[in-house]
Order: C-alpha cells, then structure tokens, then sequence
C-alpha cells in the first residue's frame, strides 16, 4: 500500500497487522482519485472510518487543504497518525472515535467538508443513518462528493433529493458509489 501521486507519492504506509482492517486496493483507489481528481485541490476531505489513513493522505498528497480521519479503533487511530507522520502531514486531524459520534464533534466547525470518503466494514447495516447525520450536521460544502465503498453486493444506495448519484464503479469485490450533494433552497 503505497501512495500513487502527488507530493508524497511512492511512499509505503505502514499497515495494520491480521485482517481487521480492509485497506481500499490501490487499482481501486487510482480510479476513485481519477474520478474526482477536478474536486481535490484545496478541498477539505473527511475519511470515516480511515482505517490506515490512505484515503485522505492520497488526497492530501494531491492537493487537498485539509483532511480529517475518523476511526474508532485506538490501534488504527495511532496507525493513521504513523503514516502522517511518515508523509510530514502530521498537522491534519485524527479522531479516535465512533463514526456517528465524531459527526457530531464536527457539526459547528468553521471549515465544511467538500468530499466524504465512507469506507464502513462490509455488511455495517449504518450507513443510511451516516449519511443522513452528514446531511443533520450541516458539514457538507454546497455541492460536495460523498463517496462510499460498499461490498459489490451491496443493495444500491438512494438519497434523492439531498445526493445525487453520479457515478458507480463495480469491482470483483468492491463498489463505489459517488454522489454530489444537492441543497435544497428552502
């Protein structure tokens, strides 16, 4: 596992022991940043359920402003933050904690999000209720892309009218979905 561009391109992050975590293949990873590569620079990325952290130091090493990286396991919190370390990205956010809680924590803050990577373990029955928290947070940049990493199996996802689908790429094993988000003007 390595990151594929950018700044920080060619370096190997450290991964987690055993098969807890479930790392987004890098083929898989260069067609997500391929799709959205328009959106990176100076966007504000949020990676829940981060996992080693490659999602958002890819972003990060393209461009992007800033990321945040959720993770409720103290283990892979501390693995994130080895590999930010390691990409001198250390400046950028971790936060150890449920999903659906760490919302909450940033629901407020000055700077809203632009892109949203949702990696949840296969077969998390949530994540429904994590994108409406998204939508409850009032996190999301106008127009911002939530991308989510499904099993290929997956029943498909349905937010309309807040996102619009815009694209889902298949895999042996993987799906992702890509929405933009849409406010409604009340």
């Amino acid at each position: 596992m390595r990151v594929i561009a950018g700044c920080a391109r060619g370096t190997v992050l450290f991964q987690p022991d055993g098969e807890r975590t479930r790392p987004t293949a890098n083929r898989i990873k260069e067609d997500l940043f391929n799709i959205i590569a328009p959106y990176v620079r100076d966007a504000n990325f949020l990676d829940l359920y981060a996992g080693t952290g490659q999602m958002g130091i890819e972003a990060l090493s393209r461009g992007a402003e800033r990321a945040v990286f959720v993770e409720s396991s103290r283990d892979a919190a501390d693995l994130v933050r080895k590999n930010l370390t390691k990409c001198r990205m250390e400046t950028n956010t971790v936060i150890c904690d449920d999903a659906l809680q760490a919302l909450d924590k940033l629901a407020g803050q000055h700077k809203k999000f632009d892109i949203v990577f949702i990696d949840p373990p296969y077969g998390t029955d949530n994540l429904d209720e994590i994108i409406r928290t998204l939508i409850n947070c009032s996190i999301l940049n106008e127009e911002a892309i939530i991308i989510t990493e499904q099993a290929a199996d997956a029943e498909e996802l349905n937010f309309e009218p807040m996102f619009e689908i815009y694209k889902i790429k298949k895999y042996t094993t993987t799906k992702l979905t890509f929405m933009k988000y849409v406010q409604m003007v009340t």
